[in-house]
């Protein structure tokens, strides 16, 4: 069963370990139902921060709409998303960095309506369509890939269209609606949303950025990440090192048995999620590696500058607390 619990209010040291005792810690995440960030939420609720000694909650909120901000402001102080996320709440980086990778490569797929008749991976053919995307993280990547592809956005050759407005903080429905509503053509999004697309036979995979779809260099357009910010990781870096090190052991886990997903699944998700879940942990589990390398930081560097998120390349240390970097892999 996930674990809730909430430290003392106050400040004195605790007899048991000399520790003084604080606010209780929080994680949210920009898409709950996405397999790549969900390390970090099993992270939270399978005990792992917890087994480092870090009390705290998960938020289970659709953080990409103002899960930089509250990092900002202090509502939060992990979140999991877009390794570029945080330059909305934080320009350049200036204020908060990555800890460590929750997963490996671009994640973000294209799913397409089953009956158009289209070969896997060819983008020239999507011209006259309409692609439905999330107009938060997702469409920024969606709009320079189709770029780096050679369309011409700026004369629409393929059409961009917001997914349908929902209530819900669950967004995995988005590519079902789109496609089931008419009012779109494909949609781009996580694996979650492709997946019961793809199990209620209304659409079909095109495009995989991760497993090599797309224009050169895609794959490292971008990786699934954990941010924090530099206040925490200078106030309290045991924090932010027993934050990697609960990463660390997730990843290991849900490699071992990709069926602890499920407990985590039916705590937060609808029947059908929770269902999928371990199979799509299962399928990406390969790429859980908290590891940010050269290449990454590169890709990265790339695109937040084509995309104005940054005005020119940061080094390494000015993007990731390399000060950390042992524990990727210990």
């Amino acid at each position: 069963m996930p674990i809730s619990w909430r430290w003392r209010a106050g400040a004195s040291n605790t007899p048991e370990t000399g520790r003084k005792d604080r606010e209780m810690y929080k994680m949210m995440v920009a898409d709950v139902d996405s397999p790549s960030y969900f390390v970090a939420t099993a992270a939270v609720k399978l005990g792992f921060f917890q087994a480092e000694g870090v009390e705290i909650e998960f938020i289970p909120e659709y953080g990409a709409k103002h899960g930089p901000e509250k990092l900002r402001d202090g509502s939060i102080h992990f979140f999991g998303g877009p390794a570029f996320a945080a330059t909305r709440a934080f320009p350049m980086w200036k204020g908060a960095k990555l800890l460590c990778a929750l997963s490996q490569y671009s994640y973000w797929f294209m799913g397409i309506r089953k009956d158009i008749e289209i070969e896997r991976g060819d983008i020239a053919g999507l011209k006259g369509l309409r692609v439905a995307s999330s107009f938060a993280f997702p469409r920024t990547a969606l709009k320079y890939m189709l770029s780096e592809a050679g369309m011409d956005m700026d004369r629409d050759e393929v059409q961009i269209v917001e997914s349908l407005a929902t209530h819900s903080e669950w967004h995995s429905l988005d590519g079902i609606r789109a496609i089931r509503e008419n009012h779109a053509d494909a949609f781009w999004g996580n694996g979650m949303r492709l997946a019961l697309a793809e199990k209620a036979g209304l659409a079909k995979l095109h495009l995989d950025l991760r497993r090599g779809d797309g224009p050169p260099g895609a794959r490292f357009y971008n990786f699934a990440a954990l941010t924090t910010t530099d206040a925490l990781i200078e106030k309290e870096p045991e924090v932010a090192a027993a934050a990697i090190r609960a990463i660390r052991a997730t990843q290991r886990a849900l490699q071992a048995d990709p069926n602890l997903a499920r407990k985590v699944g039916d705590d937060l998700f609808p029947k059908d999620q929770a269902e999928l879940i371990p199979v799509l942990v299962a399928r990406d589990a390969p790429f859980y590696d908290a590891s940010i390398g050269p290449d990454a930081i590169e890709g990265l560097n790339r695109f937040a500058m084509a995309n104005g998120l940054s005005k020119r390349m940061l080094a390494p240390e000015d993007i990731v607390a390399t000060q950390f970097s042992a524990l990727w892999s210990n």
